[in-house]
């Protein structure tokens, strides 16, 4: 479970979070939204230690982590994707998945965790992680490597960045796998509706505040009312939007 003390952080002398108290516990999808400003990538940034919160505490299974860096956190079982993935020339794919899990993989596990996000195994499993990748091509690779981190809670800066609409309907597939199987907390910075339909519990970013939490049923309704910008067409029925007013 993680829990946020009164967490507050400011830049350039301007307030960008202001007394977070928040808790994700154990086994739950949590969506986290707000509009553009609101503070919300940089409260994901300071779970994972890349950002020092000016005051407040971080508690992650009872233990404080307040003071611990990116590579501690992450072997306290946190796990973080960016919205721009991070590239490392000179590693293959497989060398990331293995390096993410801990673990030696055959080449079909390897293969079975990049098909859950698209990718063909064949293509991609030797490929340097280098400039010749796509922007969107990274995104699932990292995306791959967190599903197979099996972590006790990961972090998703806006995951639905860069990438086509067919990935991102991938996409809702493989958080759903990843909260059935892994067991672990899963914490989602969005402002898609679709990512929010599958959360346990939102959680509305409004100036740096927490505006409310609570479930799908209770926020989303609410997020919808204040209307909803243009939808893409996905497949036949489907759609994909972004909310009025949490941009």
């Amino acid at each position: 479970m993680l829990e946020l003390q009164n967490i507050s952080f400011s830049r350039d002398n301007k307030k960008i979070l202001r007394n977070i108290n928040l808790t994700i516990d154990d086994k739950k999808l949590v969506a986290i939204t707000g509009p553009n400003g609101s503070g919300k990538s940089t409260l994901a940034k300071i779970i994972m230690g890349i950002v020092t919160p000016d005051s407040g505490k971080i508690l992650f299974d009872g233990k404080d982590i307040t003071n611990f860096s990116i590579s501690q956190r992450a072997k306290e079982g946190i796990g973080f994707a960016f919205q721009q993935p991070v590239k490392f020339k000179g590693l293959t794919v497989k060398d990331l998945i293995e390096i993410s899990s801990g673990n030696q993989m055959k080449v079909c596990e390897a293969c079975d965790v990049l098909a859950d996000v698209g990718l063909c195994a064949q293509e991609y499993l030797n490929r340097e992680i280098n400039s010749e990748l796509s922007g969107g091509e990274l995104k699932r690779i990292e995306i791959a490597m967190l599903a197979a981190k099996k972590a006790k809670l990961t972090i998703f800066d806006e995951p639905e960045a860069g990438i086509d609409l067919w990935s991102f309907n991938n996409l809702i597939s493989v958080f759903e796998k990843m909260h059935q199987e892994i067991q672990g907390s899963i914490a989602i910075i969005s402002h898609q509706e679709r990512i929010l339909n599958i959360a346990d519990e939102i959680v509305l970013l409004s100036n740096g505040q927490i505006e409310e939490i609570g479930s799908k049923e209770e926020i989303l309704p609410k997020l919808l009312n204040k209307g909803a910008k243009p939808c893409h067409k996905l497949n036949e029925g489907e759609t994909n939007c972004n909310l009025g007013g949490v941009n």
